[in-house]
């Protein structure tokens, strides 16, 4: 009898995930930059944090539910953008059938190695991201074919800083997949037969395409031409940020913030929302865990805007701490790379309902009937656990 398919962590899902994926590949999405501090800081605080369960008084019926940028979701769980998915071939259309099944939003990245109108096509709710990159004329033809696709918002990442260097190394990626290539990765490829089979089967191949930043006529470019036109893209300002979400005329949520003067802005700037992101610690190495920055940021703009958070989430009880804590809802990456990794859609499937089990079990045991009633009173808080960046420091 093979394995049972079915993991109950997403740690089990990722341990799955290094045995059947390619080094490379496997790699790419573990990440990170220089020590790696910022990104075991995102996991690690989360663990920091303690519960302060009730004994009796919990409730038989819980509700689990909510809306993000007035689109309602089964609970607050969103799946966050992530690159060009080669570790399974039938990539973000397997993650947004996930998506679609258990009843959250998928935000599909303007790097995704499917087209916008295939994902859309599932009937996930989707959210389009996408970097300021390209002349104003590219970015409002990416975002026009985004809302004729059916994207109900835009999510906006501004935060990259194009750090690189890992003290561990980088893994090696190529430009695009050919007969050379495939020669030259087939020490790393061929211990992994169930990976090569899969994609086999499906007679494709691992596209290192971005087919949503095409030009009209033109061919899709490939993942490294994508990422030259990015780094090539005069930073935006505050006034671009006005302009997109004009341009995009519905609503937008800013990811990457980590500072309440940023947040500030962002409210200025006319958002929906914001994500208090630091790029899944693909950043600036040594930015505080993004549970650490949520609470001064919730405090200053959460009555304003929808705050939301990215970094770290493994568990349903860290839904939970995050919600406690100020957010409205998460986002998760690596941990439903992961679980498609594992088992493909089902193993997306399976990581969303790991997260709705957790926060469950969250609500029950801290005696409420809602996902809405999570407050910093359900928490164990260590002196000096939060940060806060961009208010003025009182003289010493």
């Amino acid at each position: 009898m093979g394995r049972n398919p079915w993991f109950e962590t997403v740690a089990e899902a990722q341990r799955r995930a290094k045995k059947y994926l390619p080094s490379t590949v496997y790699g790419s999405l573990v990440a990170g930059s220089e020590r790696g501090r910022t990104i075991a800081d995102n996991i690690g605080a989360f663990a920091e944090l303690g519960f302060a369960p009730r004994v009796v008084g919990h409730h038989a019926e819980r509700s689990l539910s909510t809306t993000v940028l007035g689109v309602e979701s089964s609970m607050p769980v969103l799946i966050s953008p992530t690159g060009v998915q080669a570790v399974h071939p039938d990539g973000e259309v397997a993650v947004a059938r996930a998506a679609a099944n258990r009843g959250v939003v998928i935000g599909l990245s303007s790097f995704a190695s499917k087209p916008v109108e295939e994902v859309v096509e599932t009937g996930a709710n989707t959210f389009y991201q996408m970097y300021w990159m390209g002349t104003r004329d590219l970015m409002v033809q990416r975002m026009e074919r985004a809302r004729a696709a059916g994207a109900k918002a835009l999510i906006v990442t501004l935060d990259w800083s194009f750090s690189n260097g890992r003290d561990w190394g980088s893994p090696p990626v190529p430009e695009r997949v050919d007969v050379r290539t495939a020669l030259r990765f087939a020490p790393d490829v061929l211990p992994h037969p169930r990976w090569l089979l899969t994609f086999a089967r499906s007679r494709r191949i691992p596209d290192l395409t971005t087919p949503n930043l095409k030009a009209p006529g033109g061919a899709a470019p490939t993942f490294f031409g994508a990422y030259g036109e990015w780094m090539q893209t005069p930073p935006p300002t505050w006034d671009d940020v006005k302009w997109l979400r004009a341009e995009w005329g519905g609503p937008l949520l800013l990811k990457g913030v980590s500072r309440v003067d940023d947040a500030k802005r962002a409210v200025d700037a006319g958002v929906a929302g914001i994500s208090v992101s630091n790029h899944g610690g693909n950043n600036l190495d040594t930015t505080p865990a993004t549970i650490r920055l949520l609470p001064s940021i919730a405090e200053a703009v959460g009555d304003e805007i929808e705050v939301l958070l990215d970094g770290g989430v493994r568990r349903g009880g860290d839904v939970a701490k995050a919600l406690a804590l100020g957010a409205r809802a998460v986002l998760i990456g690596r941990a439903y790379l992961w679980g498609l990794a594992a088992n493909g859609q089902a193993g997306v499937e399976n990581v969303l309902d790991i997260l709705r089990g957790g926060l469950d079990s969250a609500v029950l045991g801290l005696g409420h009937a809602s996902v809405d009633d999570l407050g910093p009173d359900d928490l164990v808080i260590p002196d000096g656990f939060t940060r806060t960046l961009g208010v003025p420091r009182a003289p010493r």
